[in-house]
């Protein structure tokens, strides 16, 4: 019988897209409204950039939080944590207020973030967890393409509005997972699970999340630093075209990544996740070089295309592959807070020094350190072992073990007498 997405799965996939939608309501405003305050476009990219070094700063926590309040609490206090911080920062009346009510929202941001990632490993029986994964990112995804057209029609009613909606998504986003979750006994907080934590000292000996990390640090520089910082200027300055079309080239962008999410999360559950992670990776790769050397806005929106494609080849494999060393029965928040923290890394250093090789030696240089991070993390995949669980070793024996003893234990000898038209074993 083919085995199917639990439905707290698709609970999570919708919170999620509504998340996104939220961000991308208010992600275009922030620097404008930044701006009312008089301060210049040093301390708008500081705004931005407080958000994450939050995150990277408070993921240790929040693997801590995960571990022993369980996965739901934590993502909906998080989220409501994010609602409060953000809607409060659209009636800021300095911009230090506002840098203060934008860093309690990274707080939030990370507990959600690291406390669904963990509620999706443990919910998801592991041949799916590729599927999962890249349904979870679709939801994102598509919520951050369909955020900016509707902030665009708020602003007119005021720079405030997008920061009060985002809010009431949040809380709605928060309420759907406590509805549907609520009474859920596979989302709930198993407490008769003693293990030991998994520490991220034991998650980096393996070579298989020592390869994740690498290239969650390569695709954080490359899609979530470079590409938001570098191609808006590289199309304005060396393209000579519009904003509206550097907009564009990051919509092909997304659009290649979402093509490719269900496909390749198909495919890391049944070939495995290490060929699909090595090939999105060379191609992302490639493809992000050949960016900084294109001549026209249509090649650079064929790089683009194929740039994102990649990089939806990697996501779901690299994901799962964090799971799979979690384990199904283990608590990891400690281990998903370090991969984490690792691509937030990757997006706060890409940008500065994607910028600092713009400035020195130009965009080819610049693009081809980028592609070059993704090519170099090549080099721990292979050398990493295959994860994908085969079904009978995740959901049989290890997983119906723990609830009947060992596994090579006999079955008990009926006494031969019959109660009920059945053989009545010994009394224990």
């Amino acid at each position: 019988m083919r085995e199917r997405l639990p439905v707290e799965v698709w609970v999570l996939v919708a919170a999620s897209f509504i998340i996104a939608v939220g961000f991308g309501i208010v992600a275009p405003v922030l620097p404008v409204y930044a701006s009312t305050f008089g301060v210049g476009h040093t301390a708008v990219a500081a705004l931005i950039s407080a958000f994450a070094f939050v995150r990277l700063a408070f993921a240790p926590m929040s693997g801590k939080l995960v571990n022993r309040f369980g996965e739901p609490r934590v993502y909906i206090v998080g989220i409501l944590i994010v609602a409060f911080g953000t809607a409060l920062s659209g009636f800021s009346s300095s911009y230090a207020e506002m840098l203060t009510w934008r860093a309690l929202a990274g707080v939030g941001s990370t507990m959600f973030t690291v406390a669904a990632l963990g509620l999706l490993i443990r919910i998801t029986p592991a041949p799916l967890r590729g599927r999962a994964s890249g349904l979870w990112a679709a939801g994102f995804l598509v919520g951050n393409v369909a955020g900016p057209i509707v902030g665009a029609g708020l602003v007119p009613f005021g720079l405030w509005v997008p920061f009060v909606s985002y809010g009431v998504m949040l809380c709605l986003a928060a309420f759907v997972v406590w509805f549907f979750l609520r009474r859920s006994t596979l989302a709930a907080l198993d407490k008769s699970n003693g293990d030991t934590p998994m520490s991220v000292r034991q998650a980096v000996q393996h070579p298989a999340y020592r390869a994740a990390l690498a290239s969650g640090f390569a695709n954080g520089w490359a899609v979530f630093g470079v590409r938001i910082s570098l191609v808006p200027v590289f199309v304005i300055e060396a393209l000579k075209h519009s904003p509206a079309v550097a907009g564009i080239s990051m919509s092909v962008f997304a659009g290649g990544n979402a093509a490719m999410l269900f496909l390749s999360g198909k495919i890391a559950d049944t070939r495995g996740r290490k060929p699909v992670a090595i090939a999105g990776l060379v191609v992302s790769g490639l493809a992000t070089v050949s960016m900084g050397f294109t001549g026209d806005v249509w090649t650079f929106m064929a790089a683009s295309l194929v740039a994102g494609m990649g990089a939806g080849l990697l996501n779901p494999p690299q994901n799962a592959v964090v799971a799979d060393v979690i384990g199904a029965r283990g608590k990891g928040g400690p281990v998903l807070a370090g991969f984490q923290m690792v691509t937030d890394l990757g997006a706060i250093i890409g940008p500065m020094c994607a910028g600092l090789l713009a400035d020195s030696f130009g965009f080819e240089a610049s693009f081809a350190i980028t592609g070059a991070a993704l090519l170099l993390s090549v080099a721990f995949w292979l050398v990493a072992p295959e994860t994908l669980p085969t079904h009978e070793e995740e959901h049989t024996a290890v997983a119906v073990a723990p609830e009947c003893g060992c596994l090579d234990e006999s079955a008990e000898v009926p006494t031969g007498e019959r109660v009920g038209g059945k053989p009545r074993h010994p009394e224990a």
